[in-house]
């Protein structure tokens, strides 16, 4: 028998009282300012195995949820930590329950290895509740040390429905994977308003940290959607070919034939004339299966994970048709956090090299290319996955190094019968070692003559008869050929090991 309610105090909840808050915390925050949005719980059910999702917090705060779903569901089979911002509560702010939440369910995933899904939707701080967000060890401090935690040991996927504002933006950068919803998706340490009222500039959100911005310009995003539904999708298709941890191997899939196995007049022989690498891909991996990542940004280098008759490789390559396939600050960058990731989660990685170099020039050397050059070498020669590199067409200078040439271990270096490696191209290379004596020379026939012998005895002394003779190369494959030769040599790489000690390591933003 329960004691009696004293005078004047409150009484305690009932049963229906309890049910009701669960009910109204369920059904979150006023959606309607936003038709056609998919509410935090329903971007939920598109992403998990129906039926699987287990909630936790669910009556945190005097707010519905506090404007956070945190829990465990499954994808494919596979368990999964999510946050999903609700922004029909106080625009997703985080408070100290919603921190705390977030913080809970990070902690739940670094304990037990578990991946983590992002659907994130926040204005930032609640500026009303700055004590429990902002300075304390339970703050927002903390969850961006957990992400850290996290990176390289499990996979954290973000789609980006709506802002992420302040410091609530470094969310999705310490992700793997962010892809944001055209129109409605923003990262920005300060809106426009307040940047207009520290350095007077005036923009817009878009202009500023949207979508496009971001996946063009920034980097700091990796696809743009039209639809919540559809950054969801995509999240869920790249799970696909990650593992649950790094201790684990990406699963296998059913061997599929490519899109294309017509090569006839793919791959120009002039080496400056221009083509679309990913047309290479097409011909190299399973139909239909190549993800490519960051397709926006610093297009002259394709990135991107695919499956390679069934097992999933990482595909790091040159593309011809934007700046001559030249390797920039922005594509250094690019490539080099795709190798770490890889590496990382396991993932064998297949360089496709037709690289003229690192692009020089004044700006770039003040961009600090030799710095952003060597973060990609970097990351490229402390990879452990088993590494293989094609020569497609040329490789020269530094961009053959960095594209994985023989003193980085590839377990193989396989070429078509049309390449050409070299310190630079044989026109190139005549003309630095005999500029004085072609300056010489005023009959122009004469001239051209002496310049066409000289590049002939070039390309007879530096071939690939001899770069095979001094084991530069391994094997010479026609292109037809190339994804047999691939497959197999992948098949005998499944039983690489790690070296030991071996320390784990972060996936940097770089």
């Amino acid at each position: 028998m329960s004691a009696p309610v004293p005078p004047g105090a409150p009484a305690p909840p009932s049963a229906d009282d309890i049910l009701a808050a669960a009910e109204r915390a369920l059904r979150g925050g006023d959606t309607s300012r936003y038709p056609g949005t998919l509410t935090a719980r329903e971007r939920l059910a598109v992403l998990l195995d129906e039926g699987t999702f287990v909630e936790d917090g669910l009556l945190a705060g005097p707010l519905p949820a506090d404007g956070v779903v945190t829990g465990v569901g499954m994808i494919e089979g596979r368990p999964v930590a999510v946050i999903a911002h609700d922004f029909g509560v106080k625009a997703g702010s985080w408070g100290q329950q919603t921190c705390e939440k977030q913080i809970r369910i990070l902690e739940r995933a670094d304990r037990d290895l578990l991946p983590v899904f992002y659907l994130v939707d926040s204005a930032g701080g609640r500026l009303t509740e700055q004590m429990g967000f902002f300075p304390g060890r339970r703050g927002a401090s903390a969850i961006f040390r957990l992400q850290v935690a996290l990176s390289g040991r499990v996979p954290q996927i973000c789609c980006l429905h709506g802002p992420s504002a302040a410091g609530g933006a470094y969310m999705p950068a310490f992700t793997d994977w962010v892809g944001m919803v055209e129109g409605r998706a923003s990262m920005f340490l300060a809106s426009p308003r307040v940047a207009e009222k520290v350095t007077g500039e005036r923009t817009t959100e878009e202009e500023m940290g949207g979508a496009r911005m971001h996946a063009e310009v920034s980097g700091c995003g990796d696809s743009v959607f039209d639809e919540d539904w559809q950054a969801v999708a995509a999240a869920r298709l790249l799970f696909s070919y990650l593992p649950s941890d790094w201790t684990a191997r990406p699963a296998v899939a059913e061997a599929r034939a490519p899109e294309q196995d017509d090569w006839d007049g793919l791959i120009p022989a002039d080496p400056v004339t221009g083509y679309d690498v990913t047309e290479v891909i097409d011909r190299l991996v399973d139909a239909g299966s190549f993800f490519e990542i960051k397709p926006d940004w610093a297009p002259e280098i394709v990135v991107g994970l695919a499956r390679l008759e069934g097992r999933v490789v990482g595909l790091i390559a040159n593309q011809p048709s934007v700046r001559s396939g030249a390797i920039h600050v922005d594509s250094a960058d690019k490539a080099a956090r795709f190798v770490s990731w890889c590496d990382a989660f396991n993932v064998p990685l297949v360089f496709l090299q037709d690289v003229p170099g690192f692009m020089v020039g004044v700006a770039v050397e003040r961009q600090g290319i030799i710095r952003h050059g060597a973060k990609l070498i970097a990351a490229m020669s402390s990879a452990e996955v088993p590494k293989f590199s094609v020569i497609l067409r040329k490789a020269y200078a530094a961009g053959f190094y960095a594209m994985c040439a023989p003193g980085f271990e590839p377990r193989a270096t396989i070429a078509l019968p049309s390449a050409f490696i070299g310190a630079m191209g044989p026109e190139a290379s005549v003309n630095a070692v005999y500029a004085r004596k072609i300056a010489d020379i005023t009959d122009e026939a004469e001239r051209e003559a002496f310049v066409a012998a000289r590049v002939e005895e070039h390309r007879a002394e530096i071939n690939l008869l001899r770069m095979g003779s001094d084991l530069v190369i391994d094997t010479v494959v026609p292109p037809e050929g190339l994804r047999t030769e691939l497959a197999v040599r992948l098949r005998h790489a499944d039983g690489w090991t790690r070296s030991a000690p071996r320390r784990h390591h972060i996936v940097s933003p770089v």
